[in-house]
C-alpha cells in the first residue's frame, strides 16, 4: 500500500467522495448520483461512503454547499474587489465568467437543470441568484449610480452571462474578448481603458496585447 493510502485508509475520504458525486451529476445530472455506482467506480464500499455523510441527501445537499462556496463565491468576491474605475470594476466580475478554474459553467448549468426537478434547489438557486444580483447591485452603487440603474445595470451583465451559459454559446475565448470592450460600455455606460483591458486580459494569464 502506498503513502496516500496509508494516510487515507480504506474509508478514502469525503472530498474523494464529493468529487466523484460532482464528476458524475455533471456528466448525467442527478440521477447519477448513487452511492453503490459511485462506490463501484472508486473501489470503495458503501461502509466507506457512511463515514463521512449520513445518506444520499447528505451528499445531495454538499453538491449544492460546494456549488455556492465555488461559483456564488466567485462572483460576489469579484463584485467587491478593488477597482479605480466602473470599467475596471466590471472587468473583474467578466473576468470570472471567463475563468472556469473560479466559475464553472457546467456546474451552474446542472444545478439549474436539477432545479427543474426539485422545489428545494429552485430555492436554493433563486436565493443564489439574489445574493450574486444584490453583489453586483452593490458594486454599480458603489461607483455613484442610483439605486434603480444599480438594479437595471445588474441584471443586464449577470442576465447576459447566465444566457451565455444556458444558450452553450460556442466561441472562441479570442472572439469572446474581441467584444468585451463594448459589453463593459454596454453595461456601464463607459468603455475600458487600453491599461484596463491589458490588465484584464493579464489576469486570464493571456498576452497583454495592448498597450499600457
Amino acid at each position: 500500500m502506498d503513502e496516500g493510502a496509508d494516510q487515507k485508509g480504506w474509508r478514502g475520504s469525503r472530498e474523494v467522495w464529493l468529487e466523484a458525486a460532482k464528476a458524475a451529476f455533471l456528466d448525467s445530472g442527478v440521477d447519477a448520483v448513487k452511492v453503490q455506482p459511485l462506490g463501484a467506480a472508486l473501489g470503495l464500499s458503501r461502509t466507506s461512503f457512511y463515514w463521512f455523510f449520513k445518506d444520499r441527501a447528505a451528499l445531495l445537499e454538499a453538491l449544492l454547499a460546494l456549488w455556492e462556496e465555488t461559483n456564488t463565491h466567485a462572483l460576489t468576491e469579484a463584485s467587491s474587489a478593488y477597482a479605480e474605475t466602473i470599467s475596471e470594476a466590471v472587468l473583474n466580475l467578466l473576468s470570472v465568467f471567463l475563468d472556469e478554474t473560479r466559475f464553472q459553467p457546467r456546474f451552474d448549468m446542472a444545478v439549474r437543470g436539477w432545479a427543474h426537478k426539485s422545489d428545494a434547489v429552485t430555492a436554493r438557486v433563486a436565493e443564489a441568484d439574489a445574493t450574486r444580483l444584490e453583489a453586483i447591485r452593490a458594486m454599480f452603487q458603489r461607483f455613484g449610480f442610483d439605486a434603480a440603474e444599480a438594479d437595471v445595470r445588474a441584471r443586464t451583465v449577470y442576465l447576459v452571462q447566465i444566457g451565455y451559459i444556458s444558450m452553450q454559446v460556442r466561441e472562441t475565448l479570442e472572439e469572446r474578448l474581441t467584444r468585451v470592450p463594448a459589453y463593459v460600455k454596454t453595461y456601464c455606460g463607459q468603455a475600458p481603458s487600453n491599461r484596463e483591458m491589458a490588465r484584464f486580459r493579464a489576469g486570464l494569464g493571456l498576452d497583454a496585447g495592448l498597450e499600457a
